[in-house]
């Protein structure tokens, strides 16, 4: 906990005085006069060439022409020392009474609450500056700093806790005994760890400071089938925590079900498309519709895969990238069907992407356009880290005698990594005892000497 929160945090009792909020005003002004006179030694130094020039006591306490009281001069030298790098034993105040000068202007909570954002919770002065705008309303610490020892008990760290505030700035006036608290208990009690509690605050604070969204976590956790699951949806999207249960999510799922999806499946298509936990009935049944459309039936086992892809776009979208596929590649309507059916996933790469890929499929490897149709996933492989490199590899092979000009270049490019380099690279050692670094180099955009053909 930093000196600010230690001198900045009220006395607990059953009522304060007068006297003792009058005390609170007048150490904010203090610290605030004297972090920004700690600025100005700072920048004074460098320009100096070093010169270190000390904070002195007496600071003028409060904009109140009111009698300074003693324990609040003791615990504002204290901050001056601390300001200067010094114990707090060095600074004293030179008098505990008399009229307080008028030097600061108005207290500005606005500045304060940015001040606060950036000293205590960790923000750049931008993300302070933007978040303070809906923290305007705060007049003390003592919640803000009772939520950050509240993260930092379960195993948030600074930067955690910075990153948490920056999105969700209202975390800071949640209740930690009316909120909080009763949130971890539940969560715990469905078995989550400190330490998963503290992944899903840091991906979805603004949901975790409501006390729903224990029972939803309730209902979702078997539907995701683990939380590492749900943690790895939350990357892709958190709305789906803020969805109504039984009127939202679970005509969903009803839906997704009487298509013939299973319970893993289902949970896999939310993984990697949370969206469509809240997007509406219509649109669900929309998507169905549209998966069989391009001609992905639901027997089959791309459906999941056809509803993942049609998720991100409209009618109109999709339509455009059926034509964009025809034109690009000379397909037929046939041609596109076949294709989609076998990996809708094209629906998603880029118009860039597809005319390179399939560029480079035609005119340099020799391909037909309906040969690829048939073996479509190759359009999805990525050109510099497997297309080019591998192609690079098996012709370097044939021309040299150490493979068969039968071998399929396709054969090669649906191997894993791991397979290709056992079955075309290591074998070769002796008789080609550079390809696995030619190899490697050509998968970092490189062309090597020995792969440049003629």
């Amino acid at each position: 906990m930093s000196w600010a929160t230690e001198v900045l945090r009220p006395a607990t009792g059953a009522r304060r005085s007068c006297g003792r909020r009058h005390r609170e005003l007048q150490l904010r002004d203090t610290l605030l006069y004297a972090r920004n006179q700690r600025e100005t030694q700072k920048e004074t130094t460098e320009a100096t060439g070093g010169e270190r020039q000390v904070l002195h006591w007496p600071i003028p306490l409060s904009v109140h022409h009111t009698t300074v009281d003693t324990h609040a001069a003791a615990a504002a030298a204290a901050a001056a020392a601390a300001l200067n790098g010094y114990p707090a034993a060095v600074a004293a105040p030179c008098s505990t009474s008399g009229s307080a000068s008028s030097l600061l202007p108005p207290p500005n909570s606005s500045l304060a609450v940015e001040e606060y954002l950036v000293a205590t919770c960790g923000l750049t002065r931008p993300q302070a500056l933007k978040a303070s705008a809906k923290l305007s309303h705060l007049k003390s610490p003592s919640n803000p700093d009772a939520v950050i020892a509240f993260l930092a008990g379960l195993g948030l760290s600074g930067a955690d806790v910075a990153a948490v505030v920056a999105k969700d700035p209202r975390f800071l006036c949640a209740g930690v005994e009316r909120t909080l608290a009763p949130v971890v208990a539940g969560l715990t009690g469905l078995g989550l760890s400190d330490a998963e509690i503290a992944r899903l605050v840091s991906l979805a604070p603004g949901y975790l400071r409501h006390r729903s969204v224990v029972s939803k976590l309730e209902y979702y956790l078997p539907l995701f089938g683990s939380i590492d699951n749900l943690l790895r949806s939350l990357k892709y999207g958190s709305g789906f925590l803020g969805s109504h249960l039984e009127s939202a999510v679970k005509p969903k799922v009803s839906i997704l079900a009487e298509c013939g999806l299973g319970a893993c499946d289902i949970a896999k298509l939310f993984i990697r498309a949370p969206r469509i936990l809240y997007a509406s009935a219509e649109r669900v049944l929309w998507m169905v519709a549209c998966a069989e459309r391009i001609g992905v039936p639901r027997e089959s086992g791309m459906f999941r895969q056809a509803l993942h892809a049609v998720s991100y776009f409209s009618e109109d979208k999709i339509t455009a990238k059926v034509d964009y596929l025809k034109r690009t590649l000379g397909w037929s309507d046939a041609d596109v069907g076949i294709a989609l059916s076998k990996a809708p996933v094209l629906l998603t790469r880029s118009h860039d992407v597809l005319e390179r890929v399939s560029e480079f499929l035609i005119s340099e490897v020799g391909l037909d356009p309906v040969y690829i149709a048939h073996r479509p996933v190759m359009l999805a492989y990525s050109l510099e880290g497997r297309l080019r490199p591998r192609y690079y590899v098996v012709r370097f092979l044939k021309e040299n005698g150490l493979l068969e000009h039968g071998r399929s270049y396709y054969t090669t490019l649906v191997k894993t990594e791991k397979v290709f380099m056992e079955k075309f690279i290591c074998p070769h050692k002796e008789a080609a005892p550079c390809l696995a670094e030619d190899y490697a180099s050509a998968c970092k955009g490189e062309v090597p000497a020995r792969f440049r053909f003629t």
